[in-house]
């Protein structure tokens, strides 16, 4: 085993080989996911519609409760403004 300043260089190299290979994993996975929104649009579906779906599944329910009242109240607070610019 090599070691230069108390580095394994073995371990080193084992430690990039893990991590490159995960990375080229994840970049098919990432390709496959294109694919499968590609599918997806072509079958008529939005795209951008469908990732908002996915954030929202992927959120419990207080948190999107607490999203969605937070989202509420920043609306009426624009119409609010804009109905006082109007008068």
């Amino acid at each position: 085993m090599t070691h230069i300043a108390g580095i394994s260089g073995t371990q080193l190299k084992q430690f990039l080989e893990r991590i490159e290979y995960l990375e080229e994993q994840k970049a098919a996975v990432a390709g496959d996911i294109r694919d499968v929104f590609g599918e997806a649009k072509s079958a008529g579906f939005d795209v951008k519609i469908l990732r908002q779906v996915l954030k929202v599944r992927k959120m419990n329910r207080d948190e999107l409760e607490e999203q969605e009242a937070l989202f509420d109240t920043y609306i009426q607070a624009l119409d609010r403004a804009e109905e006082s610019q109007a008068a």
